[in-house]
């Protein structure tokens, strides 16, 4: 079993490296679609602005890699809202694998949200060993409206959508690499699911 994490220039591609080295997974980093294409699953980490990020998966042809990949694939933060039709976050279009809008938080609220937030609703085999109510780590100041697709959620004065899943593709909003053991857990859940 081999993972490959996708480098286009925004992510905090080093913590999920190491959280996948704690599970004693073999991990590559590329930004290029032939090595990707020879791996078992892809993890599309993400952090950054949503305009800046689309313009280095385009420019890198990984856009179209992503779009079409048969393999497993975990969209982490800004990967999961990358993976939507459009983001409000310098008004531009995703991917598209997912038909979801990417909405900026009340402006009333503080932003980012940063810190720990329980989940709900996340009956979901991804989820698997991890109690409802448990607490994951999130930063982000954008948000995915609960949708079709959403397998969990949590709430920052608004219901939003945490985990996306449709074939194979799976996207979380928080971060499992940095939410301790029940992260490590979900990581673990997506490597064996599929």
């Amino acid at each position: 079993m081999r993972i490959g994490i996708i480098n286009y220039g925004a992510g905090n591609i080093a913590s999920v490296k190491n959280a996948l080295d704690k599970l004693g997974v073999n991990s590559i980093v590329s930004s290029n679609p032939i090595e990707l294409n020879d791996v078992d699953k892809i993890i599309f980490p993400g952090v950054g602005h949503a305009k800046e990020a689309m313009a280095n998966l385009q420019n890198s042809g990984l856009d179209r890699f992503i779009k079409t990949t048969q393999k497993p694939l975990l969209g982490i933060c800004l990967g999961m809202q990358l993976l939507g039709s459009y983001s409000e976050e310098g008004g531009t279009n995703g991917l598209g694998v997912f038909d979801f809008e990417v909405k900026k938080f009340n402006i009333n609220l503080k932003c980012p949200h940063m810190g720990w937030n329980r989940i709900t609703n996340s009956k979901s085999p991804l989820f698997k060993g991890i109690n409802d109510n448990a607490w994951l780590y999130f930063v982000h100041s954008y948000y995915v409206p609960i949708s079709g697709n959403s397998i969990a959620a949590a709430n920052y004065q608004v219901d939003f959508c945490i985990a996306v899943n449709s074939q194979n593709f799976w996207g979380v909003q928080f971060h499992p690499e940095k939410s301790g053991d029940d992260g490590l857990q979900i990581l673990k859940n997506f490597i064996e699911l599929c």
